[in-house]
């Protein structure tokens, strides 16, 4: 009896630490198996082939948990190029107002004070590269506008004249644009409009420029927003008409106009 009653009590001691042994390999296995998974979230390189159908794709999480994109590593036949500085594609009448509006959100204004000369101005125009400048106080309001037509016009010839002094003296705040004389476009109907409706609005007003304000509600205080200028001279640009070496917004809407009775 004392024999069975040992030999009973060591298979249940085996029997015991069997069902611990494989016990502890479970939680070893899940627990390795959630490290694992934690290191394909942080540092997972996908092998060549990932992205291909019928793989899974990375489960939507709640704001806050952020997870890496799959990467695939190219092959000795894969080919890749780099996109041409400054080229645009081209667009069409009827594209979107927006592809041809310049994004004073993500790209700087082109600023000058008041009380810079003219040839200062024209200087700023050449070496940035545009033929319109904002005209700000310290606060960045906007006093006005300058274009390059206002400074090549009759205007600062007159005041020259008028006032006694050399033509390079004349200020920008003598021939600009003041704020309160700026024709402006609600933001929310240009995102609505097509390249067509900001040419139109252009010859209308017969000017060369327009800018895009974002108008607060009505029962919202603030300032208007600048947030975008078109110009004649880049859409005609993006419409494949070439750039004029002197600027003439008459053969540039005649252009235009030519182009739109093409079809």
């Amino acid at each position: 009896m004392d024999k069975h009653r040992d030999k009973h009590d060591a298979d249940e001691r085996v029997d015991h630490d069997a069902g611990g042994a494989v016990a502890s390999s479970a939680d070893d296995h899940r627990s390795s198996s959630r490290k694992d998974h934690f290191l394909q979230l942080m540092f997972f390189q996908a092998s060549h082939g990932a992205g291909e159908p019928g793989q899974a794709h990375p489960p939507k999480l709640a704001p806050g948990h952020y997870v890496p994109l799959r990467n695939s590593r190219g092959s000795a036949g894969d080919r890749y190029r780099l996109p041409v500085p400054g080229a645009a594609a081209p667009i069409r009448l009827d594209s979107p107002a927006t592809e041809v509006m310049t994004d004073l959100r993500r790209t700087s204004a082109v600023i000058i004070e008041p009380g810079t000369s003219i040839a200062a101005a024209n200087q700023a125009m050449i070496a940035r590269g545009v033929r319109a400048l904002f005209v700000v106080d310290e606060a960045r309001r906007v006093l006005g506008i300058l274009t390059y037509t206002d400074i090549v016009g009759e205007r600062p010839i007159q005041i020259a004249q008028s006032r006694g002094m050399h033509y390079d003296e004349v200020m920008v705040r003598d021939i600009m644009t003041p704020a309160e004389r700026l024709e402006v476009l609600d933001l929310r109907e240009v995102l609505e409009a097509r390249v067509g409706d900001i040419i139109a609005t252009l010859r209308l007003a017969a000017r060369q420029h327009a800018l895009v304000v974002e108008i607060p509600e009505p029962a919202a205080a603030g300032d208007r927003m600048v947030c975008g200028i078109f110009s004649l001279t880049q859409i005609g640009r993006r419409l494949g008409i070439p750039e004029q070496p002197v600027h003439d917004i008459a053969r540039t809407f005649a252009e235009i106009e030519a182009l739109i009775a093409s079809g």
